[in-house]
């Protein structure tokens, strides 16, 4: 709490400088006392003509920086507020990877005129990046790095170091390539500012450094690159040769969004939404699933229904029906989410597979025989001190909620565990086994159990109606 109060103060005060009559050397001077995401979090609360003033003032250099913390859709917006020229010199100053992502929000004839303005160089490396698709780790590279040729001396590197690192912050990892461009290992930092010049280059080359191929599917790198520690790691063409780095920042940023696209999945949306999306967007995301819903619903009313003699019977079962779909369902979607989360391994085996299925269902069987036990302890009891009724059948009804909460959570497990395995093998990805579709089966699962064992044990078999 305290930390948000110091932010919401810092955007405060960044907003009152802007809107205040200093003049621009004084506004920038006072400025640069603050932090660039500080900053950004204050041109969202600005209108557009206080926003046009302070890009008309703000040093390039500064709004590069800035615009490095700003949303990419925001950052699209402020370009189409300021000069083109100024909008492609920021462009030029922006790690690539964060320029091409910026770049994709402006329509096509104002990003043609900006690429076409930047330098030659800059250009280059910009249309590399955007010829990745947004799902290939090459649209997330940057090629903010530093790179060092095979045969140098160490002064040699040394010096080449210090020209690269003008325009190249991630300095912290060198990368060195043959004559060729072929990545041959990585140099750490610390490694070549302690050499000796007499060492050679490469006795301190890294060989077995981690690497990525540029068309390589983003999700299928992520639990790779999670394994390093590495800061940045190189990525490589085809060909092996090193195009550029992904980052550490980028790499937490895929995470989030793929951890993002998950949840919205798993709550039965096709895709994210935001706080602007529009009403029909919103409800286009979330209208296919809640009709998948909406019929499996009508199914477990119909279920319900046709056990009607059953409840006109005896009605106090009803009292406890969402004590069985509750803890169905809470089961399969635990089931559920350790599934997937063990479905990250792309390494697993049918064996290793089938095993997951069985410790799934022996852990619901088990607490399921716990519950139930509780269960018809308690909700016997219950029964026949607070309802009045005998204790032949206090304690039927209540045998009957232990087994049907024992079979219920026993099978919710297996539904959980099994509806994602299929998924996947269909190359579908698990998450869209989402938690109200498990759910909801589980649900007609609960019914046919609870209301199926009520009719065969308390009407057929003794008799209680």
């Amino acid at each position: 709490m305290e930390s948000k109060a110091i932010r919401t103060d810092y955007t405060t005060q960044i907003t009152a400088l802007i809107r205040s009559n200093d003049s621009p050397k004084a506004m920038m001077q006072h400025l640069e006392d603050y932090h660039a995401n500080d900053i950004a979090d204050a041109i969202e609360t600005l209108t557009e003509t206080e926003r046009r003033r302070f890009f008309r003032i703000c040093a390039p250099d500064m709004l590069a920086e800035v615009f490095e913390y700003a949303e990419e859709n925001a950052a699209g917006s402020y370009l189409g507020e300021m000069d083109i020229r100024k909008a492609a010199d920021i462009i030029s100053r922006l790690d690539t990877d964060t320029a091409v992502d910026v770049l994709r929000e402006l329509d096509k004839e104002k990003r043609t005129l900006i690429i076409d303005m930047v330098d030659p160089d800059v250009r280059t490396e910009l249309k590399l990046i955007a010829s990745f698709d947004e799902d290939e780790i090459g649209s997330r590279m940057t090629t903010n790095c530093i790179i060092l040729r095979e045969g140098m001396t160490i002064k040699q590197a040394m010096n080449e170091l210090v020209r690269q690192a003008e325009e190249n912050d991630n300095i912290s990892t060198l990368f060195v390539v043959d004559e060729t461009q072929v990545f041959s290992g990585a140099i750490d930092l610390k490694d070549l500012i302690t050499a000796r010049s007499s060492v050679p280059l490469e006795d301190l080359i890294a060989t077995s450094f981690p690497y990525v191929y540029a068309s390589e599917q983003t999700a299928d790198c992520l639990e790779r690159l999670k394994d390093y520690s590495e800061s940045i790691v190189p990525v490589l063409d085809d060909g092996n040769r090193l195009l550029g780095v992904i980052t550490a920042q980028s790499i937490i940023e895929v995470v989030d969004e793929e951890m993002g696209e998950d949840y919205a999945r798993l709550a039965g949306l096709t895709a994210e939404e935001d706080l602007n999306e529009p009403l029909g967007q919103s409800m286009r995301k979330r209208m296919p699933w809640l009709l998948v819903l909406l019929a499996l619903g009508i199914v477990v009313s119909t279920v319900v229904g046709a056990f009607e003699t059953v409840v006109a019977q005896l009605t106090l079962i009803m009292a406890f029906q969402s004590l069985i779909l509750d803890m169905a369902g809470n089961v399969g979607t635990q089931s559920l989410a350790v599934t997937i989360r063990v479905l990250t391994d792309e390494t697993l085996t049918f064996r290793q597979k089938m095993h997951l299925v069985l410790k799934e269902t022996r852990v619901g069987m088990f607490n399921g025989l716990l519950l139930g036990v509780v269960s018809f302890v308690l909700i016997g009891l219950y029964v026949y001190l607070f309802k009045h009724k005998d204790f032949l059948f206090s304690f039927a009804l209540s045998g009957c909620i232990g087994v049907s909460l024992l079979v219920a959570m026993l099978i919710s497990s297996a539904v959980g565990t099994l509806i994602p395995l299929f998924f996947k093998k269909i190359k579908v990805d698990p998450a869209v086994a989402s938690g109200p579709l498990i759910t909801t089966v589980n649900d007609l699962v609960a019914v046919v159990i609870y209301y199926g064992l009520s009719w065969l044990l308390l009407l057929n078999v003794l008799h209680l109606a």
